[in-house]
């Protein structure tokens, strides 16, 4: 049986994490403008011990629920929105952990995480890669594996030890998950990401030359976590609500300190003015109402979590549904009322706040890219059918080349 990760003293915990937020807040401008990856502020989750949040007291962790981890992900978003993202890899597989049986393989994991090690992605080819296709590919030796391809997308990876590799099997043709270790000379990571948006994630190329995986760290992929595509979802829904946050921070503190009015404005002071007031007041709601929703959901999330050590597959199964629908339902509000707090942020500013020093566009560019990772569209339409005809949510889902 398997130690549930339940819950822990939320106070404890933001007590803990938020001074060192609050020094990466600092530098988040800084780092935007100049392009500089956060390995600084990584380094200082990993020395406070932040890859463990989940991991259980009596293996050494924190022992927090999802609903806190996704809470505390929402204030770290709010510091730097790069950062949840940068680490969405590490708790995924964590969490994978976390839904296999005990065992002296997964403590040696629990382990590596609490002496600070992190785990980064590489799922998603690029290219002439036909859908249901992976390029990417494990044989089978004497002394392990060896593992050869390439990935894109590959967030967190230049800031992490281990990436978890979605790769095929040469000899059965079966799909895996490769654990492999980055301090090797068969890996090579690219920072080439070049989206307008999320620039710091770590999102680049990544290379496996005959690179080595030990014998044990190849898994089954039918084996992972069930509620997996919520659980990566929901990590973007936490960066969407930290962005909410930090606009309507940004906006109030902009507008409390501004001293140039219009002649045609409502006061003698920015902060009096009325038409301003409000939207900032709109703002804040509309920041309000989404990590609300992320809450909500979250709590779905840790139902199928809990499901999960039960035998009745019939509760699992409807446990699972209702996750993927509620992260679903989340996307579709985050993704339009961020990027929407985000535009109207300007509505309460002067011209002199579009300057690239203040790199207030960040959070809109953030944003919207979030809300490009999984079709919005696709989600509404996946909602739809579930409410109108009972069909489930879809859960793994792949990408590539179409035939036409």
């Amino acid at each position: 049986m398997s130690l549930l990760a339940t819950g822990t003293d939320y106070e404890a915990l933001t007590a803990h994490f938020r001074p060192i937020f609050a020094r990466i807040a600092e530098g988040t401008v800084a780092r935007e403008r100049e392009r500089t990856l956060p390995h600084q502020p990584i380094s200082w989750l990993k020395e406070a011990g932040f890859g463990t949040v989940r991991i259980p007291q009596e293996k050494g962790g924190w022992g927090a629920s999802l609903p806190q981890l996704f809470q505390l992900l929402t204030e770290l978003a709010e510091a730097d929105s790069n950062l949840p993202q940068a680490l969405r890899a590490h708790f995924a597989f964590v969490e994978d952990r976390l839904n296999q049986p005990d065992s002296a393989e997964r403590d040696r994991w629990f382990g590596r995480f609490i002496d600070g090690e992190l785990v980064g992605s590489g799922w998603t080819e690029i290219g002439t890669v036909k859908l249901g296709d992976v390029i990417t590919r494990v044989t089978p030796g004497e002394s392990g594996w060896t593992l050869s391809g390439e990935k894109f997308y590959s967030t967190g990876t230049l800031f992490a030890d281990w990436i978890d590799v979605y790769a095929r099997r040469n000899d059965n043709q079966g799909d895996v998950i490769a654990l492999v270790n980055t301090h090797q000379p068969g890996v090579t990571r690219e920072d080439d990401w070049d989206g307008f948006g999320q620039r710091l994630t770590g999102s680049g190329t990544t290379r496996f030359a005959n690179a080595h995986v030990e014998q044990e760290h190849v898994y089954d992929f039918a084996t992972r976590f069930r509620y997996q595509t919520a659980f990566y979802q929901h990590v973007l829904l936490a960066t969407l609500a930290g962005i909410g946050r930090a606009v309507a921070r940004d906006g109030a503190q902009a507008v409390a300190a501004r001293n140039r009015v219009y002649s045609h404005g409502n006061g003698g002071a920015v902060r009096q003015d009325a038409q301003i007031l409000q939207v900032i007041g709109e703002i804040t709601s509309l920041a309000f109402a989404v990590e609300a929703t992320v809450i909500r959901a979250t709590h779905s999330l840790q139902s199928a979590y809990v499901a999960h050590v039960s035998n009745d597959e019939a509760q699992i199964a409807a446990a699972n549904v209702l996750a993927e629908a509620e992260a679903g339902q989340a996307q579709v509000i985050a993704s339009e009322l961020v990027t929407r707090a985000a535009t109207e942020l300007f509505n309460a500013l002067g011209a002199s706040d579009t300057r690239v020093s203040k790199a207030l566009d960040r959070h809109w560019r953030n944003a919207r890219t979030l809300s490009s990772h999984n079709p919005v569209v696709y989600k509404a339409r996946d909602i739809g059918d579930w409410k109108v005809n009972g069909t489930a949510p879809t859960g793994i889902w792949q990408i590539g080349r179409g035939e036409g």
